[in-house]
């Protein structure tokens, strides 16, 4: 017959083994987290400057648009050749 271990007890090894799996997945962790910040992490005010965009469009270089003689959002509209 097959032997079967006594009263289901672990050997110290097999617990010895386990916990040094643990711990070198925490100290993996850790490495690539310290890693990670000093090869992304802040390195302090950005050198650019690209001043605020005017994003309201009565400020906006470029939400200037001509008149329209009647009032709609569709250019070309019937109300818009008779008036010309």
């Amino acid at each position: 017959m097959d032997k079967q271990p006594s009263s289901g007890k672990i050997s110290k090894k097999a617990i010895r083994c386990s916990w040094v799996i643990v711990l070198l997945m925490v100290v993996f962790i850790i490495v690539k987290g310290l890693v990670t910040f000093f090869v992304v992490g802040d390195k302090g005010q950005p050198d650019w400057d690209y001043r605020p965009v005017k994003d309201v469009p009565g400020e906006s270089q470029y939400a200037d648009y001509p008149d329209m003689p009647v009032p709609q959002h569709v250019r070309g509209g019937e109300e818009e050749k008779e008036i010309k």
